[in-house]
């Protein structure tokens, strides 16, 4: 296994972070060790990095299988951003396309290679030859039928372990309960893969539910406070997106349809237009969120109620990936119901799928921590309330349920865990039907000590005991109540318990709107405008240059020189060099601006001294070890102080070979207005400077005949 130090300076040095989250070191420590691993976190969680970062180290290539073809796009793009040589196959690509990408595979110039799982079959024979270090299976829920979005083009993918015995295989998903975790383990033959389970907790989002009555008009209210955000509004049916997009368009948000309905080049378009922030508002089916790696969402709403919670929650985790305060909001109504429950019965799994969907009901209806609820599915227990969801902003009239709670855990014991909520309100209230005779529950001390209840009670108490945590269904045993490590805190250690009164359903709750917002500032702002700029002339997604959380950072500590902006969360040694000059001169402006007419900005002495050193006679490289600073970096003053109108010789820095190359591709291209199509022309081997100087060489060139 690599040293901590070396794994420590290429978190740093390819994505920008001092320091792992949690679980990234022992899950990377884990694959360096040749484990299988299951790992399940929450979207946003920094799933990616546990496999890209073991990837550099390892002496192979690293096999990433991946469903969607605009999620390993996405992917790649980000990789190449950050100096990682990447590339992906799968069916939009041409047969030369492909063979080119086989030829970089075997000259070992790839260390990540995305794959479609329906591609898998291509590299077959490539893939014997090669040295294959690590496999990751991405999204790995869709390999179980007991999962929310299985994908039968993944049940292939149990061969990998018997083809590649001794390669670790990592499995990742944001959203897995205990019977698709073990699923997904016996799928791909890694029974003993090692579990990591992150927290589900995401503080940042806040969650509301409300009735689904005058839904535009809350909608409107509701983003009434949000102009420049960007957010995603899931709908049930193509109809209600297109419907919903228009009406949004008429009151002056920027919004656009997408669906599985519409044709592929415009929900692409429509796709990349959201990813750039061109477009503010995409109104969707769940077909679309999935390939998006955009981190800057800053709210999700949910038109109609989603068919269960683990689709609900990989949803809302589209907010807020920077880790910063996002809104979701969820609209549910009985009619979305009846619709979510005809869509089950025509399902393969009926039975499950309709015992989820009742499950996402009780927590659109709860009167409990809705933060609790989530964690508890999951199997993530925690006793205090978020305060941060509606319920807790506005809680019910509390009544003291330990009486109530103890009897119903004290009858789930006796039954030995082994029957679903119905029968054990049966068994409480005393009932004499077939199943309570059949089994003997009769005669258990618990039979009857319910019967002053009535059923629709206990069924509602029931529920907010599970939404606490303190039982749990098992949907994969025929959904039988199952006692957690909180219900025997309150049989055997006297731990109180607070249920809401059931009153409370009857009433109508009125909409909490949460104003928990990130405040505009004039520096983000700025920061946001010129992040839009250069992602517009590379060619990239705004995000991928650097997300909103890497500029709150800026924004608060203001970095003005090259020492202090390489300390920022989320700026690594490839785009300190590209872009690193053009936010530190914002930022000075905006500490310093021009009127104050200071005598010398630290900005501008850091240039100055280059330049000085440059018209001394020293090199790039000689610059770079006086100064204690990257080539790169130097590279880039240089750069900026010949846009700025200082007399520099760029032929000093690029030979004659480079200008041929870069004036051939720039005919061949159609002299493309962004820098990426030069980049991936040249497959990498030429950086971006290098191609930013050859271009200026040949404009001036151009201009002066």
């Amino acid at each position: 296994m690599p040293e901590s130090q070396l794994i420590l300076n290429t978190l740093k040095e390819y994505f920008g972070y001092d320091s792992f989250r949690d679980l990234q070191k022992e899950i990377i420590e884990a694959v360096f060790e040749g484990k299988d691993n299951l790992v399940i976190m929450p979207t946003g969680g920094g799933k990616s990095i546990c496999y890209q970062l073991p990837a550099l180290l390892l002496p192979g290539i690293t096999l990433v299988i991946s469903p969607l073809i605009a999620l390993m796009k996405d992917q790649v793009d980000g990789l190449k951003a950050n100096g990682i040589k990447a590339a992906f196959v799968n069916s939009s690509q041409d047969e030369a396309e492909q063979q080119e990408i086989f030829q970089d595979i075997a000259n070992l110039a790839i260390k990540i290679l995305y794959v479609a799982p329906e591609s898998l079959h291509f590299l077959e024979g490539l893939l014997s030859e090669i040295e294959i270090s690590l496999i990751a299976i991405d999204e790995a829920h869709c390999i179980s039928a007991w999962g929310h979005d299985f994908r039968p083009a993944y049940t292939q993918l149990g061969y990998l372990k018997k083809q590649f015995p001794k390669t670790p295989i990592i499995a990742l998903t944001a959203t897995a309960d205990k019977a698709t975790r073990k699923d997904i383990c016996d799928q791909l033959n890694i029974p003993n893969a090692k579990l990591h389970l992150a927290s589900f907790d995401r503080k940042n989002l806040a969650l509301e539910v409300r009735p689904g009555n005058k839904r535009i008009e809350q909608i409107y209210t509701f983003l009434s406070d949000k102009p420049f955000q960007s957010g995603i509004i899931y709908c049930l049916s193509r109809k209600t997106t297109e419907a919903l997009a228009e009406k949004l368009n008429n009151k002056g948000f920027s919004a656009a349809a997408y669906h599985a309905g519409i044709e592929h080049q415009k929900r692409a378009e429509v796709q990349e237009k959201f990813i750039n922030d061109s477009i503010q508002i995409v109104c969707a089916t769940i077909a679309f969120g999935m390939g998006i790696d955009k981190s800057n969402v800053r709210w999700v709403i949910h038109y109609n109620l989603p068919k269960n919670i683990e689709g609900y929650y990989q949803e809302i985790g589209r907010a807020g990936r920077d880790g910063l305060p996002s809104s979701t909001l969820l609209f549910h109504s009985y009619a979305d119901v009846v619709q979510l429950q005809k869509f089950a019965d025509m399902s393969g799994n009926k039975e499950i799928q309709l015992a989820k969907l009742d499950r996402m009901k009780q927590y659109a209806e709860s009167l409990s921590c809705r933060r609790k609820i989530l964690l508890s599915y999951f199997g993530e227990l925690i006793e205090k309330d978020c305060g941060n969801c509606d319920v807790c902003n506005n809680p019910p009239t509390i009544i003291d349920g330990t009486t109530l709670a103890q009897k119903a855990l004290s009858c789930v014991t006796r039954i030995k865990e082994q029957e679903p909520i119905g029968t054990v309100i049966d068994v409480l209230r005393g009932a004499q039907n077939a199943i309570v005779v059949d089994q003997g529950y009769q005669n258990l001390k618990t039979y009857g000590i319910g019967r002053d209840i009535a059923w629709r009670d206990w069924q509602q108490y029931i529920i907010q005991l599970i939404n606490q945590g303190y039982l749990e269904i098992a949907f994969h045993q025929n959904n039988k109540l199952k006692l957690t490590a909180l219900s025997k805190k309150v049989l055997f250690e006297g731990e109180k318990v607070s249920l809401a009164h059931l009153k409370e359903l009857e009433k109508v709750k009125q909409p909490v709107i949460n104003t928990n917002q990130v405040a505009s500032n004039d520096l983000f702002e700025k920061l946001r405008l010129l992040r839009l700029e250069l992602a517009k002339k590379a060619g990239i997604p705004a995000y991928q240059i650097f997300n909103d959380a890497t500029l709150r950072e800026m924004e608060k500590h203001k970095p003005v020189t090259d020492e202090e902006f390489i300390q920022i969360n989320g700026v690594g040694r490839q785009k300190m060099q590209n872009y690193g000059y053009q936010f530190i001169k914002e930022i000075q402006a905006f500490v310093d601006p021009p009127k104050k007419k200071k005598k010398t900005t630290k900005k501008g002495k850091t240039h100055t001294e280059t330049l000085t050193l440059l018209k001394n006679g020293l090199s790039l490289e000689e610059i770079a070890v006086q100064r204690k600073l990257t080539a790169s970096t130097i590279f880039s003053h240089i750069f900026k102080l010949y846009e700025d109108g200082e007399a520099i010789d760029l032929h000093q820095f690029i030979d004659k070979e480079n200008i041929t190359a870069i004036q051939k591709a720039k005919e061949l291209l159609n002299s493309p207005e962004t820098l990426k199509p030069y980049y991936e022309h040249f497959e990498g081997s030429v950086d971006y400077n290098t191609i930013k100087i050859g271009l200026a060489i040949l404009d001036k060139k151009d201009s002066t005949t």
